[in-house]
């Protein structure tokens, strides 16, 4: 595989009330990106146990690529509560294989022939996984094409500011929701000012190629050096919203890969995970009117 769009970091079970699916922003998001009909591969690990060996078997039928290591650590599990609204609570266990994803000669030969690679700050909470990342980044070819997705996904207590300021330096597209653009806001010292200045501010300060801003039902924006787009946010029958923002991610690079203009690269984006909101779980087959 040449020019490889790769998923990196948490592949784990989201156990929600009606029982377990495979969930992970990683594995959501090259899953997506594969229905597009791109090369995709999801980079993490699983415990040598029945819940990993469930994981490869899934991500197998489904016909996704993996590179995925089993390790000591027993497999990655979150529970998840819905709210009244649809809106998903997490606890995520900690120590788990995916905080131990090992840097491999087979990584680093993928690395070398990928092309977009999207990871978060969740899978960067511990030091092996965090190292294995920043690694890959490095390996990857030195080509101002390449698109090198940050998706903020700030969840529970599993960030800081260093590995924030880090992953921004080392992205050139970031992907950010508005309560996590106050948080982050918060964090870098420009608290005081609206949405759209502090998404401003990012993309000149990091000199990103665009900035990517999720607002739940208040719609999106993407800021591009001296354009944004907007869209709003669908009106649809909402079972859950769990993967609706991976599903946003893989649309859009997909489309920007395929030589799509950021007006329409947005649109299916918007589209996309409109319908993923539409289905329970991350990861439902999508309709040909949204991959074709």
């Amino acid at each position: 595989m040449n020019d490889v769009v790769v998923g990196m970091g948490e592949a784990l079970w989201d156990v929600l009330p009606e029982g377990k699916k495979i969930g992970g922003a990683p594995a959501n998001f090259a899953y997506h990106v594969s229905q597009f009909g791109l090369s995709s591969c999801v980079v993490s690990a699983v415990g040598a146990d029945a819940l990993g060996k469930e994981i490869i078997e899934n991500f197998t039928s489904k016909g996704l690529n993996q590179l995925i290591a089993e390790v000591p650590y027993p497999t990655g599990t979150v529970q998840v509560e819905i709210d009244q609204a649809g809106v998903p609570q997490y606890e995520i266990k900690e120590n788990v294989a995916w905080d131990n994803i090992p840097y491999t000669a087979h990584l680093e030969a993928l690395a070398e022939k990928t092309k977009a690679v999207c990871f978060g700050s969740l899978a960067q909470r511990n030091v092996i996984s965090r190292s294995t990342i920043n690694r890959f980044l490095d390996a990857m070819p030195d080509d101002d094409n390449n698109l090198v997705v940050f998706d903020v996904n700030l969840r529970q207590g599993f960030y800081n500011k260093e590995i924030l300021c880090n992953s921004m330096k080392r992205c050139n597209i970031l992907k950010i929701n508005d309560e996590e653009l106050v948080t982050v806001s918060r964090m870098f010292g420009y608290p005081g000012i609206d949405l759209q200045d502090k998404c401003w501010i990012l993309l000149g300060k990091y000199n990103l190629k665009m900035l990517i801003l999720t607002c739940g039902i208040n719609g999106s924006y993407v800021f591009t050096p001296g354009n944004v787009s907007f869209q709003p946010t669908p009106k649809v029958e909402v079972a859950d919203t769990v993967g609706a923002g991976d599903s946003f991610t893989a649309a859009f690079i997909s489309s920007i890969l395929k030589g799509k203009s950021v007006a329409e690269a947005h649109s299916l984006a918007v589209r996309t995970s409109a319908y993923v909101c539409t289905k329970k779980g991350a990861m439902p087959i999508l309709p040909p009117e949204l991959t074709e």
